[in-house]
């Protein structure tokens, strides 16, 4: 059974913990004041303290997932060379994030993306872009409502997903295969994301 199930809604539950994620890779490494305000983006806000709940404890194994591969160097070079690709920033932030979930959508693809809008998020600021983290937590939430919440409802909803995440928080994210997945979305998002921006800037 799904969150709605419980008086809970997995869309809410879902933007929330986007941007709860976002959120806290930001206050981590940039001063509050560069950060852009991301609360009006979001029309769906959690309605109780149970959803408030359930966003905070998913954020936290997110968090834990995320920091297994937050050190990784290939990662790190992936975000910060990021050179100019035409095209649209939408459609490349969807065709890279369609190549995180090519073989499959499972709870652990769902939290790495989550985590890296957030690093990417971060990146942006560091750039002396801000305004393009808007676009990063719109384009999540739109792909998440367009692309994940589906599967997360047919799947007993964020509740569901507690014991396959503790289990992912737990062990660390091993191979090169994930960092393969990181290494392609990170660059495509970030390359589409800046293009425009940088463009403008140079008129």
């Amino acid at each position: 059974m799904a969150c709605e199930g419980n008086g809970m809604s997995d869309e809410r539950i879902g933007e929330a913990l986007i941007k709860e994620v976002i959120e806290e890779e930001l206050r981590e490494e940039v001063p509050a004041e560069a950060v852009p305000p991301l609360t009006p983006l979001l029309t769906n806000q959690v309605q109780s303290q149970q959803e408030q709940k359930v966003v905070t404890e998913l954020a936290k194994m997110i968090r834990i997932i995320g920091d297994n591969v937050k050190n990784n160097q290939l990662l790190e070079d992936a975000i910060d060379g990021i050179r100019r690709a035409p095209g649209s920033k939408w459609d490349l932030f969807k065709q890279v994030a369609d190549k995180v979930f090519a073989q499959g959508i499972t709870w652990e693809r769902i939290a790495v993306l989550f985590y890296v809008a957030g690093r990417l998020a971060v990146k942006l600021v560091e750039a002396h872009l801000p305004q393009s983290v808007r676009e990063v937590v719109q384009w999540t939430v739109d792909f998440f409502r367009t692309n994940l919440l589906g599967w997360i409802r047919e799947h007993g909803g964020w509740i569901s997903s507690f014991s396959e995440l503790a289990a992912a928080s737990m062990r660390t994210v091993s191979g090169y295969q994930i960092y393969g997945v990181l290494l392609i979305f990170v660059a495509g998002l970030a390359l589409g994301s800046l293009v425009t921006l940088r463009l403008m800037h140079h008129q």
